[in-house]
């Protein structure tokens, strides 16, 4: 986008109606709810109800972002992103010309970090086991997320379900990786190409597990691979994945459902451990006394049920010798 334009398109007014040019339908704008190297993102009012619409000066933007989202809602099982609803172009009188736009279905949900702070530490693992679901589902597609960072990230639903926003760093695999995040590139830490396949995502996955138990942002050192190893140990509930996430920071996985697997087999090993490390448990005063109760109950039921046998088998050896 030329810095001008960029600049228009990032601060439409509130109020401002957007007319398809072919389809002539009309939306409404509310509020920005984001914007990048490519385009910006905002809140719309609809015929069919609130939506996201995105705004760029490039047709080639708009067109491949709306060729990943037709190729997301082909994936059968998982909800990889947003639907798809309309694309078309918007004539802005302010600039005198065409402006492209694609408008999105209008994801509800808490954002990945306020998820966390909120429900705690515990559902990082829960939500990354999604994440690696939905990435799998589209490396065999043949595309990388690219840009894979906690603000493409929402929490939405019940069930909590993690669902991937923002597009627009995609990259078909083999190619160079179109936009990304310093933080949870592989490239800034010295780690790895910006080459799009599996293993640059599954390298993110592991740098937003860090960055959930780190919160503030921290900067690399001379040698990135022992700093994050450092950092991954010293963190109780890290410490735990430590040989996974090395692994994927390292880019020896090279699927995610093998990451995928790794972290529950290292989930049910580290929920073995804790049940036995845990005492036994202590019998209550309670528990004691209705357990001798039911022991007493189940005395008298055996000895009436003795008793009863013996007067039988007394009566029919009476009965033989009326007999």
């Amino acid at each position: 986008m030329n810095h001008t334009l960029k600049n228009h398109l990032c601060k439409l007014s509130v109020g401002t109606v957007v007319v398809g040019k072919w389809h002539h339908h009309a939306y409404k704008i509310i509020k920005l709810l984001g914007n990048g190297a490519n385009g910006a993102v905002y809140l719309a009012e609809s015929k069919r109800g609130l939506v996201a619409i995105k705004v760029s000066d490039s047709n080639t933007t708009i067109l491949s972002e709306v060729n990943v989202l037709k190729r997301f809602s082909k994936v059968q099982g998982v909800a990889l992103g947003p639907s798809l609803l309309d694309v078309d172009d918007w004539f802005d009188p302010s600039v005198n010309r065409l402006i492209p736009f694609y408008v999105m279905e209008y994801i509800r949900g808490e954002e990945f970090f306020t998820f966390i702070k909120k429900r705690g530490k515990e559902w990082i693992i829960i939500l990354m086991l999604q994440l690696l679901s939905s990435l799998e589902k589209l490396h065999k597609e043949g595309w990388v997320f690219g840009d894979l960072k906690p603000e493409n990230l929402l929490v939405a639903g019940m069930p909590p379900t993690i669902r991937l926003l923002d597009v627009g760093g995609t990259t078909l695999q083999g190619r160079a990786i179109k936009e990304f995040t310093e933080f949870y590139d592989r490239g800034y830490w010295g780690l790895g190409s910006r080459k799009a396949d599996p293993a640059y995502d599954l390298f993110a996955v592991a740098m937003i597990m860090i960055h959930a138990c780190y919160p503030r942002k921290f900067e690399r050192k001379e040698n990135a691979r022992q700093q994050l190893s450092e950092m991954i140990q010293a963190d109780a509930t890290l410490r735990k994945y430590h040989k996974v996430l090395m692994k994927a920071i390292d880019g020896t996985y090279k699927q995610a459902i093998e990451m995928k697997r790794d972290l529950v087999a290292a989930l049910h090993h580290n929920d073995l451990l804790k049940k036995e490390s845990q005492p036994p448990l202590r019998k209550t005063r309670n528990q004691r006394k209705m357990q001798r109760k039911a022991k007493k109950r189940g005395g008298i039921v055996e000895t009436a049920v003795i008793v009863a046998t013996l007067l039988f088998a007394y009566v029919l050896y009476l009965y033989g010798q009326v007999l």
